[in-house]
């Protein structure tokens, strides 16, 4: 297993909240654009594997994975209800949105390949990588102009 390495360009949309410290955003209990979805990307063998936090969704009716144009999108959307009645009162809490990551593909990847799993709060997208492809390496000369 190897860890797949991303370049600054790998996700569309990345920028800190509000210029807050990573310190004061895991003391607060906010995260990012991605919100509470967590990603890893890893290879495992002739696969790259992403594995995303899901937990509380039905991957029935709540999980959406799709393929297009050379990345793969994760999207989400959680519903918690919590009431609580009590002699002194009633209190009622609830958090819901849709949250989103794509992760860019590899090259050549055919979109019927990609599988996906959902087991204890863990959405598992395999994706087997083509055969190795590459050109031969071919150095260019420079001329001077």
């Amino acid at each position: 297993m190897a860890l797949v390495r991303r370049d600054a360009t790998s996700h569309p949309v990345e920028w800190p909240m509000f210029g807050l410290p990573e310190r004061w955003r895991r003391f607060l209990d906010i995260d990012d654009v991605e919100g509470w979805m967590r990603v890893e990307e890893f290879n495992d063998g002739h696969e790259m594997v992403i594995r995303a936090e899901l937990p509380g969704v039905d991957p029935d009716k709540d999980v959406q994975v799709t393929t297009s144009g050379g990345f793969v999108k994760i999207r989400a959307h959680r519903e918690e209800k919590a009431e609580h009645t009590e002699k002194s009162g009633y209190r009622s809490e609830f958090r819901y949105g849709e949250f989103e990551r794509e992760v860019s593909l590899p090259d050549g990847v055919e979109s019927k390949d990609v599988k996906a799993t959902y087991k204890d709060g863990i959405l598992e997208v395999r994706i087997p990588r083509p055969a190795n492809t590459s050109e031969a390496t071919r150095t260019i000369p420079v001329t001077r102009s």
